[in-house]
């Protein structure tokens, strides 16, 4: 699914380069390399991100001792410590986050096989889609509602890609400089993992300000951590929460509830991926299951970010109307 993603995000690549007159096999290689290109940013990015992180918390391990010292003495003050409180604060020391997040470097990095099978269903998918133009105008010859379905579904992914690394770009500007004034060191590097973030539905932000938030606390103390969530919280809520499920809404046709129940079903059977694919999985889903068959289409409006009411003419009711949805009934 990550490759046709990919695939489907690099299609006007191709077909600009041919309506321009450029030969077949230099605009397929064209929107081969820059395919291969995003999925190297986005990896090579995740993992500098995490190897930064792992290299500058050890730098702190006497600071994390003082404020570990300091939370105790403060819950001793309030009759809250206790062993169980202890081992949980030493959880979150950076030794401890150095091993976990070594753990992590060492499964991606274990995954060179899965890599390389990645490249190579999109080295298929994009060869293949000169090829699909004939096969598309065939099916919408057998089953034209399908062959719809699908078109929308290529172009409601693009839009969602477009859209989501647009706010993506502003938010890693924003969040740049906010940390960048208060002082919190890397800040181009959380700017980047938050631009990453912001294609996971919903809670991209809460991942994104974990790490600049425990170096605002190991760097300026409780106070410097506060003021980095809440300026984050300030700018990635209003922009991710507020805005930005608007326009993905309109633009995908999914509502905010919908999108954040897709983000909670894929998450729990692919895992992280599937917190990244979320919606373009459900988009699939979409174009296969409901809008390409009459008899589904009464689910659509479960779907919808917003249903037209029409008035329509009741005729038991003389000069009466009544409501109705612009959607099929159930019937």
């Amino acid at each position: 699914m990550l490759a046709l993603a990919l695939t489907i995000a690099v299609l006007p690549i191709g077909t600009w380069a041919r309506r321009h007159g450029w030969p077949g096999w230099l605009a397929t290689t064209t929107a081969l390399v820059a395919a291969y290109a995003i999925l190297l940013s986005l990896l090579a990015g995740t993992v500098v991100c995490l190897v930064r992180f792992v290299n500058l918390l050890p730098q702190y391990a006497g600071r994390s001792k003082e404020l570990t010292a300091e939370l105790n003495g403060w819950m001793s003050s309030l009759d809250l410590s206790g062993g169980t409180t202890a081992d949980a604060l030493k959880k979150i020391e950076p030794s401890t986050l150095v091993s976990a997040l070594t753990d992590v470097l060492g499964a991606i990095t274990g995954a060179a096989g899965s890599l390389f099978f990645l490249v190579t269903v999109m080295f298929f998918f994009v060869t293949a889609v000169p090829g699909f133009g004939p096969r598309m105008a065939a099916l919408s010859r057998s089953k034209p509602e399908l062959a719809h379905s699908l078109g929308r579904f290529v172009t409601g992914t693009q839009r969602y890609l477009v859209v989501t690394a647009l706010f993506g770009a502003i938010v890693a500007v924003l969040d740049t400089g906010a940390l960048w004034m208060l002082g919190i060191p890397l800040p181009l590097v959380w700017g980047f993992f938050s631009f990453i973030t912001n294609f996971v539905p919903n809670i991209g932000f809460v991942i994104g300000v974990v790490p600049p938030a425990l170096l605002g606390l190991l760097e300026g103390g409780w106070e410097r951590m506060l003021l980095v969530i809440v300026i984050y919280s300030v700018l990635n809520v209003t922009i991710q929460t507020f805005i930005q499920p608007r326009y993905v809404g309109a633009t995908v046709g999914l509502s905010a509830e919908m999108t954040f129940m897709s983000l909670v079903v894929w998450t729990f059977l692919l895992g992280p991926l599937g917190a990244l694919l979320a919606v373009p999985m459900t988009l699939l889903v979409r174009a296969l299951f409901i809008d390409s068959d009459e008899r589904t289409a009464w689910v659509t409006p479960l779907f919808e970010t917003t249903v037209a009411i029409e008035l329509e003419p009741d005729p038991g009711a003389g000069t009466g109307t009544r409501l109705t949805t612009n959607g099929p009934s159930p019937a």
